[in-house]
């Protein structure tokens, strides 16, 4: 049977829909709607910047609107969610603990997430560590003294930070909770009393292969090569593979319009029984895993993007967080916005639209609107907008008080 051919803009929908963001939130969220869009998502990635909103926040709102951004807290504190290296540093959900469980006991393969050596030299204050966590309970980087002359800045940890970070990464500790965002570890046998690895232990290979069913799941619509990076796998045997999950009924192949041949997860596939219309408009967070494969977004949105704040000043093209921009199923802008906090003001210095964008009404109303909920849900009380395309602006207005409702 020939596969099933499917315009662009279609496969586009259906990643969108897989994503949880085909469509604007159809009520007011609840805690259960966040769990259930990180477990539809697999991997909400922890970015700590916050020039607006931090990222996972972020990547909530761009799907549930307005929810009180405490609920992430009480999921990981609840052990609904926990923390571990996935994609890159990631809120998990607590049933994939035995993915990842083997990347804990091999930490030595996780390059600079874990040092071997520094576990070495430091055994009798690792040991001391991890015997105060287990008299007195948790605690943070922030709990311990920086030692004498230690330098500040990017990576220069202090001693008890490397620490933590280490036992974090070969899953001796876990992540409990955290306050203004920093850390709190916690004993993995206190956190997790009833694991047992002899027991509950799936083999690498299951676990690999568990991974990637939950890559094609929330990506809905797929290239083979683009399941790997979902969880930062290495070295897969994807020609094997798909043949035998096409078999399973797991996936079904297409044809996509200027794509060539793809994959669909069946769940993807069922929602092909009635058209698929995008409505959503939203801010997205650099982080988001419909952007985080920049390869991926330019594949299949035509969104050449790059995340510049690790880039030196000077040769930025767009800005420090740039936030794309999606509008019905298509990724029209990008934003170089910072939320001033003490002025509860967001300010835009710049946007961008991408080539072929038409400015018209309907663009301009529904960017309107998504700048306001996101503005507004950051508590600002105005927006402005230094620069941008000159009908863009002369439409939009370059600042206002935001009005009670979006």
């Amino acid at each position: 049977m020939a596969p099933v051919s499917l315009s662009r803009q279609t496969a586009r929908n259906l990643h969108l829909a897989a994503q949880g963001l085909l469509h604007p939130p159809a009520r007011q969220a609840t805690y259960n709607d966040l769990l259930a869009i990180i477990r539809r998502m697999s991997l909400l990635q922890i970015d700590t910047i916050h020039v607006v909103a931090r990222s996972p926040y972020l990547v909530l709102f761009s799907r549930l609107g307005d929810y009180p951004a405490i609920w992430l807290e009480q999921a990981l504190a609840s052990g609904s969610l926990f923390e571990y290296w996935a994609h890159e540093a990631c809120f998990i959900p607590a049933e994939d603990y035995p993915l990842l469980r083997h990347r804990m006991l091999q930490p030595e393969k996780m390059g600079w997430k874990y040092s071997a050596e520094w576990m070495r030299q430091h055994a009798d204050e690792v040991a001391n560590l991890l015997q105060h966590i287990a008299t007195h309970g948790p605690v943070r980087s922030a709990d311990f003294a920086t030692t004498p002359g230690h330098q500040p800045g990017w990576w220069a940890w202090k001693p008890h930070k490397r620490h933590l970070e280490n036992l974090f990464t070969a899953g001796e500790l876990m992540v409990t909770g955290r306050q203004n965002f920093q850390r709190i570890y916690d004993l993995r046998q206190r956190v997790l009393p009833e694991w047992d690895d002899a027991l509950h232990m799936l083999s690498e290979k299951d676990a690999r292969e568990q991974m990637l069913r939950n890559s094609a799941r929330s990506l809905g619509l797929f290239r083979a090569e683009w399941l790997p990076d979902y969880y930062r796998l290495k070295r897969v045997a994807l020609k094997e593979l798909m043949p035998r999950w096409q078999e399973e009924g797991f996936i079904v192949a297409v044809t996509v319009e200027d794509m060539g041949e793809m994959w669909l997860h069946h769940e993807s596939a069922a929602l092909l029984e009635k058209p698929l219309k995008a409505t959503h408009t939203a801010i997205l967070s650099p982080f988001d895993p419909v952007v985080w494969d920049r390869r991926r977004a330019l594949a299949l949105f035509d969104f050449n993007y790059r995340l510049e704040c690790y880039t030196p000043e000077a040769k930025r093209l767009y800005g420090y967080f740039t936030l794309p921009l999606l509008h019905r199923g298509a990724l029209k802008a990008r934003l170089d916005a910072k939320m001033l906090r003490r002025e509860r003001c967001l300010q835009i210095k710049n946007v961008w639209l991408e080539d072929k964008t038409r400015v018209g009404a309907g663009l301009v109303n529904d960017m309107r609107k998504a700048i306001d909920r996101f503005a507004r849900w950051q508590g600002a009380e105005q927006v402005r907008i230094e620069k941008g395309p000159d009908k863009l602006l002369q439409l939009m207005g370059t600042h206002w008080p935001l009005t009670t409702q979006a």
